[in-house]
């Protein structure tokens, strides 16, 4: 290389860019393995963030290969190093896979170590406990639980990943692992087989530990996840699929009091008074007074809402001065503050007491912490789902407690993702997080998009906010459908679109006599969604939000995808609705500086499930006519990979029907 290409001399990104080159470690390793430009930018700029110990965030498009090249000059480093990435199969992924791979080809002595939240890992004690009560709620939970106490006799790290065929929603998981509330740490009997003692240990002497971000951010609100006593000593830190960072950190830097936590505490207390203290205090009647107030609570908080299917978000002010809403957060404090004197009478007799009373009077704090005006800089609002009410005061970004830890110094942060804006200094995600100092870099898709994606946005379509949009939406679906033989997407911003646009999808099949098969999201768990659209592929998939990201399919399995509506955030949403006033405030646009950016960056990752390797083609369909027809729609146009566009629909059907008449390699 020459020296005006690299002008300062560092060893590390010397050596990351001889290990991903063409006649590197990881070629060596791999026949497969080829040199991409892209990746050995990104890699170098890792090594000089990591050298200098400074920031960096990096943009990456689809195809870059952004996990090697943020994970060669962090394991050639030699530092010690936390990878944070956004959910649990990523880190599986990362742990069981990727680094294990790379650590073989560039022969590297280092360790590695996965490190959950609690309710990953099973707690023996509950475990036991759970076996003694006569309170499972079906007998699938028996069984489920019956399977649990096999498994807890050969599994070595406790992680409930390991169990095949438990299903994440299953009642009994909450029965079998602990929480910071219910944890009785040092005083536990089965303390030194603690499956979560044993994994913060295994992270504290591992080189590398892979946490996610929700993880991260629990241990910055509550001290409990074994990160507190990590981060210190690590000298890199990644946040790979960095753009679900700010949320998982708004969700979790907030306080909340649910119904559901009351519940649990009302079970638990019962359970433990019922078989160390039996007669000693009325158990039953305050198991009953915190049950009923919980109940009271939810339905105060619900008012006029009574059939629910998903999650509803209110406003807080829409209940906070009525006085049901208040006497039903006082009636909390009250059953919680009994159950908790009770409990002190006994507190002698077993350190689950001592637990017990510390979450009563837990309880009753927020109680009295929600009947008053909420802290100046945070936004209120209540959840809303079928079974339960949660009340939540949250932070609006993370820029304040992500400088809090950037502030200590003597660390390298890399933060990545293949969606983290719109514009070169990346503003949509920098921000957001408070890092405007950063250096920042883009590094665009190698696929040839040109030549292999279509974008279509239909002409003379219906306005997403009139009555016959999701009719339309099915209708041109179908047609997509039928064109390919099924291997679509249809992705919703909103359930109730959702709902609406599979329903005319399988009516549209089954009028024309359709041999197609119509997936919808809700009806089976995402995870075996996908493995039915793999193993039919005369299936069109509808999905809403979760599947918009996180969706792996190469190859000519998924040729279309079409998106309902612009993925505006929804302007009534109280935690919007916050932010939208301080950038008014500010004298700034909310509408381009926050709603067109947001917009821009969920397309990117909607369109982001077309195209997935080098040899994939297929279809993106915008049916929403403001992407064509309003000023804006240039903006969220550009946003997008350089897809060439079709005009008419005519051109887009001769594009699927090319497709149906090749046999794609994998």
């Amino acid at each position: 290389m020459t020296p005006d290409i690299h002008p300062a001399a560092n060893p590390l990104a010397d050596a990351s860019r001889e290990a991903l080159s063409a006649g590197g470690a990881l070629a060596r390793a791999d026949a497969r393995h080829v040199e991409r430009a892209a990746q050995l930018e990104m890699a170098q700029a890792v090594a000089e963030a990591i050298e200098s110990r400074s920031a960096l965030v990096a943009e990456a498009g689809t195809g870059v290969g952004k996990t090697f090249a943020y994970l060669v000059p962090t394991l050639l480093s030699g530092a010690r190093a936390l990878v944070s990435t956004a959910t649990k199969s990523l880190q599986d992924q990362l742990f069981l896979r990727d680094i294990p791979r790379l650590r073989d080809a560039l022969q590297l002595p280092v360790s590695v170590a996965l490190l959950k939240g609690r309710a990953s890992y099973l707690c023996l004690h509950r475990m036991k406990q759970a076996r003694q009560s006569a309170t499972l709620p079906d007998r699938w939970a028996v069984r489920t639980l019956a399977k649990v106490e096999q498994w807890s006799h050969t599994t070595a790290s406790g992680d409930l990943a390991e169990l095949d065929g438990l299903d994440e929603r299953s009642s009994v998981i909450p029965l079998v692992t602990s929480t910071r509330d219910n944890c009785l740490g040092s005083e536990c009997a089965d303390f030194r087989v603690c499956h979560v003692v044993k994994a913060r240990r295994e992270a504290m002497a591992a080189d590398v530990v892979v946490v996610n971000h929700h993880l991260f951010f629990a241990d910055m609100a509550l001290r409990d996840t074994g990160v507190a006593e990590l981060l210190p000593s690590v000298e890199v830190a990644v946040f790979d699929e960095a753009h679900q960072l700010a949320e998982a950190g708004v969700q979790f830097l907030g306080t909340t009091l649910s119904t559901a936590q009351a519940l649990d505490f009302a079970r638990d207390l019962l359970g433990a008074g019922l078989q160390q203290a039996r007669g000693l205090a009325p158990w039953q009647e305050l198991q009953a007074g915190v049950e009923k107030a919980a109940r009271e609570l939810r339905l105060a908080a619900a008012g006029h809402l009574r059939e629910l299917r998903g999650t509803i978000k209110l406003r807080w002010d829409e209940r906070a001065g009525r006085d049901e809403f208040i006497a039903a957060l006082q009636a909390v404090g009250q059953a919680a503050d009994a159950a908790g004197a009770a409990l002190d009478a006994v507190s002698e007799l077993s350190p689950e007491f001592g637990k017990l009373g510390e979450r009563a009077g837990q309880l009753a704090m927020l109680a009295d912490r929600f009947a008053l005006e909420a802290e100046q800089g945070r936004v209120r609002w209540i959840d809303i789902s079928p079974h339960q009410a949660r009340l939540v005061e949250s932070p609006l970004d993370i820029r304040e407690a992500l400088s809090e830890q950037m502030a200590a110094g003597g660390k390298a942060w890399i933060f990545t993702s293949a969606t983290l804006g719109d514009d070169d200094a990346l503003t949509w995600f920098t921000e957001q997080a408070g890092l405007a100092d950063a250096r920042t870099l883009r590094v665009g898709s190698p696929f040839d998009y040109p030549a292999h994606a279509r974008l279509y946005i239909p002409a003379g379509f219906p306005k997403p906010n009139e009555p016959g949009h999701p009719a339309a939406v099915a209708t041109l679906a179908a047609r997509c459908a039928r064109a390919l033989g099924g291997r679509s997407f249809v992705l919703t911003t909103t359930l109730r679109a959702l709902q609406a646009i599979a329903e005319r999808l399988r009516a549209e099949f089954e009028a024309q006599g359709d041999a197609l098969r119509v997936l919808q999201q809700g009806e089976a768990p995402k995870r075996q969604l996908m493995q039915q659209f793999l193993a039919e592929p005369r299936s069109v998939l509808v999905g809403s939000q979760s599947f918009w990201e996180g969706i792996d399919v190469p190859g000519d399995a998924l040729q279309c995808v079409l998106i309902d509506k612009l993925p505006f955030p929804p302007p009534n949403d109280p935690l919007v609705e916050a932010r939208v006033k301080r950038l008014e405030a500010q004298g700034r646009n909310a509408f381009a500086d926050y709603f067109i950016a947001e917009a821009a960056v969920s397309l990117k990752q909607g369109a982001g499930r077309l195209i997935r390797s080098e040899t994939d083609r297929g279809l993106l369909v915008v049916c929403d006519p403001r992407m064509a027809g309003m000023n804006y729609g240039r903006r969220l146009r550009e946003a997008l990979p350089p897809m060439t566009r079709v005009a008419t629909e005519a051109e887009a059907m001769a594009w699927l029907e090319s497709l149906a008449g090749e046999t794609l390699p994998f």
